[in-house]
């Protein structure tokens, strides 16, 4: 028996460290894991306290529609009012089982196998698997620290004169690895340029609310465009990364198709998620959760002053999200042969776990480190002495 072609995609190697991480620690170790973009201390209390209530009173837990609770969408609804000043029916919002769902959904709804579809390159590694796997063609635009690393309206030019036509472009603002966002103009005039060239774009914004930058906050593509779709979780603002609870928001033309599609795959959301997360759009679950983006940002400052600690020469400038993505400084490339032997030698020898470049960007990966800094600043400040000493210790023998 052979295995398909489309299931010959690359591992993500992120999960293989963890998988690591998880044998050090039974032997004993303390390991001090970033590699993975988790947020610590989990849901806000008011969700743990309406899932708990829910339980004791034995809720109806059972399928709800395939588009989700009617409660959870339209509580989405007035979020993004709120928030965004933008006003979506909730019948256009739909739940998912985590973004990962939503990505399916999207891409099986708006893509043919065969069409083009475009993505940034550093870049989250499962869009380009998903994708392949789909049978579409990925087309990697390769970006630069002078853009910030996001695609241009002149990079998707330069991919329709080069393929001969342009069906898709998945953005990420702020972008994983590099913490990066669009400014809203870029934002917009992406997004019309999309729409004027019958480009589906789909705007992954998992980390909306997480943001440093004042001139660089979070917006929606749904400001500027009705016909992107947009795909979002409670994993990572609210820190509900188990729940396997995200949304999208689909535009008209694609409801019935993503409906469909949604009932043949997953039914519908998990329902206890369902219920509970409507509990994250209080005032004191956004206080939580953005108490929770202040230490963040108290971690990224201590981050970015410590480049050199980690062996860094050049840094993306990490505008949200969790994550520093940095080059790794000349010497350093030298004496650990890449990226990929430096993680290795520095999980092994100081017990701290970071993600080699390889996962975002198969080119030049080898040369970048993606560090996440979810994991508090006690546990950073530790990592970043370990990894310093570590540092000093194998290139003086060098």
């Amino acid at each position: 028996m052979q295995v398909s072609q489309r299931a010959k995609v690359a591992p993500f190697e992120v999960m293989q460290i963890v998988e690591q991480v998880t044998r050090m620690r039974q032997a004993g170790h303390d390991v001090i894991s970033l590699c993975v973009g988790e947020p610590g201390g989990g849901a806000p209390a008011a969700v743990n306290q309406l899932a708990a209530q829910l339980h004791g009173e034995q809720a109806d837990f059972g399928y709800t529609s395939t588009a989700g609770l009617a409660e959870t969408r339209q509580a989405l609804a007035e979020h993004y009012h709120r928030r965004y000043g933008v006003q979506i029916p909730a019948k256009n919002f739909v739940m998912t089982t985590g973004s990962s769902g939503a990505f399916q959904l999207a891409f099986l709804a708006a893509f043919d196998a065969g069409d083009v579809v475009a993505l940034a390159r550093p870049g989250y590694p499962a869009y380009a698997n998903i994708l392949r796997a789909l049978g579409l063609a990925v087309v990697d635009v390769a970006t630069t620290a002078e853009q910030r690393f996001q695609p241009t309206i002149a990079n998707l030019e330069q991919v329709l004169a080069e393929h001969g036509r342009l069906d898709g472009l998945v953005v990420a603002s702020p972008n994983n690895p590099t913490g990066t966002m669009f400014s809203a103009q870029e934002l917009q005039e992406l997004a019309l340029w999309c729409q004027a060239h019958d480009v589906r774009l789909i705007s992954d914004e998992i980390y909306h609310g997480i943001e440093f930058d004042p001139q660089r906050q979070g917006h929606t593509s749904w400001e500027f465009s009705q016909t992107s779709i947009v795909v979002s979780s409670f994993s990572k603002y609210w820190g509900m990364t188990g729940w396997r609870l995200g949304w999208m928001i689909v535009p008209d033309d694609l409801l019935p198709a993503v409906d469909a599609l949604a009932s043949n795959l997953a039914l519908c959301a998990p329902a206890p998620a369902q219920r509970a997360a409507v509990a994250a759009f209080t005032p004191q679950s956004l206080e939580e959760a953005d108490a929770r983006v202040k230490e963040f940002a108290r971690t990224r400052e201590l981050v970015l002053g410590s480049l050199d600690k980690l062996g860094i020469e050049q840094a993306a400038p990490a505008d949200g999200a969790f994550y520093l993505y940095g080059k790794l400084a000349a010497e350093v490339l030298d004496h650990f042969g890449s990226a990929i032997g430096f993680c290795q030698e520095v999980l092994e020898n100081a017990h701290v776990a970071l993600t080699p470049g390889g996962d975002f960007d198969p080119f030049d990966g080898h040369l970048f480190m993606r560090l996440s800094f979810a994991a508090g600043y006690e546990r950073v400040a530790e990592a970043l002495e370990r990894v310093d000493a570590f540092l000093r210790r194998s290139l003086a023998v060098s």
